[in-house]
């Protein structure tokens, strides 16, 4: 069964330093709370706001150890009206038995406040 891990973090400024690196950190993070293993992920989707553009997160995801081959796909959000600044998300595709509960969602720094519903479960579980 395939299962989507979501995960979003926001960065300071629009540059290629910051994307990386806080793509590389949600991205561990999501590695590491739910176990995901590099021959079980299927595909990666990577959005940024319409504000960030010095850099693609799927450069970072190449980075991960085990991850080279995975397929990946980068795309810019449409700008909504009081959305969140300089945010990236991710949607993780991974090959699991586990059920949707058992999933972890990861949402770093102001992203954080995107999804307070799943952040309250994750704290309740752990």
């Amino acid at each position: 069964m395939i299962r989507g891990i979501r995960g979003a973090t926001t960065v300071e400024e629009n540059s290629e330093t910051e994307i990386y690196q806080a793509t590389r950190e949600l991205l561990d993070q999501i590695i590491s709370v739910n176990n995901v293993e590099p021959e079980d992920v299927a595909s990666v989707f990577a959005t940024l706001t319409d504000d960030l553009n010095a850099a693609f997160p799927a450069l970072a995801i190449r980075t991960i150890p085990g991850w080279e081959l995975v397929p990946t796909l980068c795309a810019r959000e449409i700008p909504v009206p009081n959305s969140i600044e300089k945010c990236i998300r991710v949607l993780i595709h991974v090959a699991t038995e586990r059920s949707q509960n058992d999933i972890k969602h990861v949402y770093l720094r102001r992203a954080a406040g995107l999804r307070p519903d799943l952040a309250v479960r994750d704290e309740k579980k752990s």
